[in-house]
């Protein structure tokens, strides 16, 4: 049986967590986009399966508000529960530090995602026009929140 943990990352994990994102997305953040957001102060919670990194996420806490910069789950480990799992923790720990809302941008076309987070209580509030690159252009951010307090 696998153990599911959750840690934080270090500085030495920005590596690893930039190629998981590489392989997870089309248009990922890069090695230097996640640098400047640990210098930038942003949180972020690793999920591991038996010591494996399966999943990161990237955060940041103004006042009451946290938003949501960035989840992604390696390939080979999607559709197994492992965001879910990773986004609830993610909820739980904001709540008990006084976080009242969840905000995060996530495109129409990622219906998986646009799944997950509906079925965990986000709820749609506004869109951003052409916010995500495409291959063919652009395309709308739809901007979620979660009630947590």
């Amino acid at each position: 049986m696998s153990m599911i943990t959750f840690t934080g990352a270090q500085e030495s994990d920005l590596r690893a967590i930039a190629a998981l994102d590489e392989r997870a997305f089309d248009f990922p953040w890069s090695f230097a986009d996640f640098a400047g957001s640990w210098r930038a102060g942003h949180q972020f919670i690793v999920i591991k399966d038996d010591d494996q990194m399966v999943g990161c996420a990237v955060y940041m806490s103004i006042f009451e508000n946290a938003e949501l910069l960035t989840i992604a789950v390696d390939p080979p480990f999607q559709g197994k529960g492992y965001g879910r799992v990773l986004l609830t923790e993610l909820c739980s720990r904001l709540a008990s530090c006084g976080i009242e809302n969840l905000f995060l941008e996530v495109r129409p076309s990622n219906t998986a995602a646009l799944s997950l987070y509906r079925k965990l209580g986000f709820e749609e509030i506004s869109r951003r026009k052409d916010y995500y690159p495409t291959h063919g252009g652009r395309e709308d951010a739809i901007v979620m929140c979660k009630r947590l307090r």
